[in-house]
């Protein structure tokens, strides 16, 4: 059960390219956001869709693997961690965010 205890499974789409960065150590780090929908209808019966945006970065070889095959609008699957983490902006204000780090990748549909 130990693996269990920070696991993050999302399938959704690509809302821009990827952004990959070239590290001096020679490793590789891909950022990009993939949004997830989840669909219901409200009180008056009519159909909304909610999409929440998610942050994802890769690191080296799957990084390496979604700079040569992975695009906008791409449907996959990503599996990883959730992480935390703080930082000051230019003018010293406190900013968290939240991230997956993705260990797994599987690409989805027609459009690879």
């Amino acid at each position: 059960m130990s693996t269990l205890r920070n696991k993050v499974q999302l399938i959704g789409n690509l809302g821009k390219n990827p952004e990959i960065i070239s590290l001096e150590s020679g490793k590789k780090l891909a950022k990009f956001s993939l949004a997830t929908n989840e669909s219901y209808k409200n009180a008056q019966g009519e159909k909304v869709t909610d999409t929440q945006w998610h942050n994802i970065v890769a690191w080296n070889k799957t990084a390496e693997i979604i700079e040569k095959y992975v695009v906008k609008g791409n449907e996959i699957v990503i599996e990883g961690k959730l992480t935390s983490r703080s930082y000051e902006t230019k003018d010293g204000e406190k900013r968290y965010i939240t991230e997956v780090v993705c260990s797994e990748l599987l690409m989805l549909g027609n459009n690879q």
